[in-house]
Parts: structure tokens; sequence; C-alpha cells
């Protein structure tokens, strides 16, 4: 029996997975048998207004591609209790009322991503850069490391009149930032974490009025910022008003967009032997 165009395409398909099997174990071989890191390196900031969804998001992508989750804020109360070098010069400016230099932020960003194991196998930056001077030092501090460039500038973009619906009923887990919702994303149980079984808050700045102030602020900020890592080609745009789940599969498919252009485009040595390739 004559084989037909269905059979040729089956046969298409188990080379290509043979040909991916192959250049897999030629990795392992060429590293010595180590595991390589999920996508060998995951470095992303992630954007959003409040309520976007990051503190549903961030914890996930954390777990699955074993990266550290550096939210500024969180970073910077963690310094300045560990009364670090630069948590006092952090907790000084602050305490006579005025912000952070970007020089500070920058530094403590630094210091996570060369001490904290977490972060060896990359991270997720959220809250910082703001501007884009901020972008462009974290650029350099980036390269002046050697840590290579950033993979991705992901902005969970969502309407401004969702928002309030959805800030106003967020809880949060302070010791993680693990966020929930009481109707879109409640936890199990009422007003307790998940993981944890501690009690769950809410931030007295989530209300309607607070948040206007703060989109308006916000958007101001981010829109530069967003046209700096789209001139990059590293900025991508994530429908945060759907579903976290759904929101979740089109984080993971800009990913795969990393691991895609990663695998290398010929076979190698064993599949030219096989004769997979010329």
């Amino acid at each position: 029996m004559a084989p037909t165009l269905d059979d040729v395409a089956s046969i298409k398909d188990l080379v290509n997975q043979l040909q991916v099997r192959i250049e897999q174990m030629e990795r392992n071989i060429k590293s010595g048998g180590a595991a390589p890191a999920p996508l060998d390196q995951l470095r992303l900031i992630l954007m959003g207004p409040p309520g976007a969804g990051k503190g549903t998001q961030a914890p996930k992508i954390k777990e699955k591609f074993c990266v550290c989750h550096l939210a500024t804020g969180d970073m910077l109360r963690s310094q300045v209790a560990k009364k670090t070098t630069l948590g006092r010069e952090a907790k000084k400016i602050m305490d006579q009322g005025g912000l952070v230099s970007d020089e500070i932020m920058i530094g403590m960003i630094k210091h996570e991503i060369e001490n904290n194991q977490e972060c060896k196998n990359g991270f997720i930056l959220d809250g910082f850069p703001r501007t884009v001077p901020q972008a462009e030092r974290l650029d350099s501090m980036l390269a002046e490391s050697g840590k290579g460039p950033l993979d991705y500038a992901i902005e969970m973009q969502i309407d401004d009149e969702l928002l309030v619906s959805r800030i106003t009923g967020r809880l949060v887990h302070p010791a993680s930032g693990r966020s929930y919702h009481k109707i879109f994303n409640p936890p199990k149980k009422a007003m307790i974490d998940d993981i944890t079984g501690e009690p769950l808050i809410q931030r007295s700045d989530d209300n309607a009025e607070t948040l206007v102030k703060r989109l308006v602020t916000y958007h101001k900020q981010t829109a530069p910022v967003v046209q700096y890592y789209h001139n990059k080609g590293i900025w991508r745009g994530i429908d945060a008003s759907q579903e976290p789940s759904v929101v979740w599969k089109q984080l993971l498919s800009v990913f795969e967009e990393k691991k895609g252009s990663s695998a290398p485009q010929k076979g190698g040595i064993i599949a030219t032997k096989l004769g997979l390739q010329k």
C-alpha cells in the first residue's frame, strides 16, 4: 500500500521529536551531565497598575522557573530591617522624608542577584524601573555584573474601570506578597493564606479614590518606560482582564519564545550521524 501524505506528516513529526531529544542529549553531554536550569536563565520585568494581577502571577513564575521575585518595596523594607549598609542609607533618607535614590535601589537589586541563591537562575523585577533613566541604569548594571540582559519586559494590561472593582476586593499576605480577591480569586478559607495559614489583610489604600490617583501617576510614569522596552524589542503585553488561569497560559506562551529561540538550529554531531541533517 502506497504511503499517504498523512503518513509522511507523521514520520516528519517523529523525526522532529527525535531531533529535539538528540539536541537535549548533546547539551547534557557538553555540560557534563548537569541538569540545565529552566530556560537556562530568565530575567524579566513585570509591569502593571495596582490590581493587574502581578501578585498572583509572580509567585507562579518564581515557582515554575526557579527564579527570585524582587519586589522593590519588600526588598527595601527587608534591607532596612536587616540594617545593611544600603538599608541604613535608605532609612536615613526616608526618615528625612526624601525619596530613595536610584543608585541605592540599583545597589539593592545588584546585591540580591549576586548573593541571593534564589536568583541564580534569574529574577522577576517588580516595581522597578519606573523611569527611563532607571531602566538605562539597570541595563548598565546588568552588563557590568555579567548577568546578561533582560529577556522580557512584560506589561499586565487592564482597563482602569475594571481595576476599581478588582482593587477594592484585594487581599494580601504581607510576608510573601501573595494576593487574592474576595470574588475573583478567593482564598480557600476566608481571610487566610492558602500556603501558610496566616491571616490576610486588606491594605488601607485599596479604595477607589486612592486608586484613581495612583493610576494617573502610574500611566504618566510607565508610558515612557514601556516605549523604552518596546524599542529594545523585549516588551510583551498581556491581557490581564482575563481569568488568572488564562493570563498564566499567555505568560507561558511568552516564555516559550525564549525556549524556542535558545534551541540550536542544527541537530549537531549525533543528528548528522543519524542522517537527520546534512
